[in-house]
């Protein structure tokens, strides 16, 4: 059995010694066949309790119930938080990298309309999507496309990015479980012609491919991307 590791403030308290505010950023979705890539915020300060929510780790590494029962404690704790989207029809203009930064840049515009833009923002994973020329373009993962479009803010964070932030960095942590429920409640309410949007959440499930194989496509996916269970797919 896995053990789960539990986040801590080590490398937010860091950039706090620098900067007023400190974000983490974290996604979900990038890999999904359909449905929105979701990206979530959580802002922090220096006057932000040590305490965190109890049990806070990646939500990849809690039950539905344990990340659903820490989404009010981790609003509470952040002095601020954003999620959201990019949709499969941005996905398919913009490439999953395009998107991704969209939906990033959507999050801080949103808590920059509160005076809370961070100065410096933690980004799980090796690469800088949230770069205004960075990696993106239309299709499935990778290619080289045009700067996403969209909500912008007057100064950008300074971006450091963490392999493993989303499990141990608190601010990352806390991100990533705003970022999976909200996203998770979005694909549950979807008009579900037979895909299983609720259990699958959009991703390759064999009763998925097996659904995209009988029904085809539809407007929740990414058409772009070659799509399994369709012809040529």
């Amino acid at each position: 059995m896995r053990t789960r590791v539990l986040a801590d403030r080590g490398a937010e308290r860091e950039l706090l010694a620098a900067h007023g505010l400190v974000g983490g950023m974290d996604e979900v979705g990038r890999g999904s066949l359909a449905g929105p890539v979701t990206v979530g915020l959580v802002v922090v300060s220096a006057s932000t309790p040590d305490h965190l929510p109890e049990g806070l780790a990646d939500s990849k590494q809690l039950s539905p119930r344990r990340r659903q029962a820490l989404v009010e404690p981790c609003r509470a704790w952040a002095t601020d938080h954003a999620v959201c989207h990019a949709s499969a029809a941005e996905i398919d203009e913009l490439g999953i990298m395009g998107a991704l930064r969209l939906a990033g840049r959507r999050a801080l515009s949103e808590v920059a309309s509160r005076g809370h833009l961070p100065g410096a923002l933690i980004l799980d994973g090796p690469v800088d999507w949230l770069a205004p020329h960075g990696p993106g373009g239309p299709g499935a993962p990778g290619g080289q496309g045009p700067p996403a479009a969209g909500p912008t803010t007057s100064a950008a964070p300074l971006v450091r990015t963490q392999v493993g932030a989303d499990a141990g960095c608190a601010v990352v942590a806390a991100a990533s479980v705003l970022a999976k429920v909200e996203r998770d409640a979005l694909m549950a309410a979807l008009p579900d012609p037979g895909y299983g949007w609720a259990s699958n959440k959009g991703y390759a499930s064999a009763a998925h491919v097996q659904a995209l194989a009988r029904l085809g496509a539809d407007e929740q996916h990414r058409r772009s991307w070659r799509l399994p269970g369709l012809t040529g797919g």
